[in-house]
């Protein structure tokens, strides 16, 4: 169960949220365009990242560029 210590995980890398326009899922409340966010984890499609609530949470790669 690897994602239970993502949180304390080493950053992969940093990304900047560019837009929350979602087409089907509610991102706004915890993402924040503009913001760098540290990745903690990623695949070809997600992002695993430290939300603004604090947890850890995969969103899709459209919302974010590299920093």
């Amino acid at each position: 169960m690897l994602h239970l210590i993502w949180q304390n995980k080493e950053t992969v890398k940093k990304v900047k949220c560019i837009h929350t326009d979602a087409k089907k899922f509610i991102v706004n409340k915890a993402l924040t365009a503009g913001k760098e966010y540290e990745v903690k984890n990623e695949t070809e499609e997600f992002y695993f990242i430290i939300d603004n609530s604090g947890k850890v949470g995969g969103f899709y790669k459209e919302y974010f560029q590299e920093a």
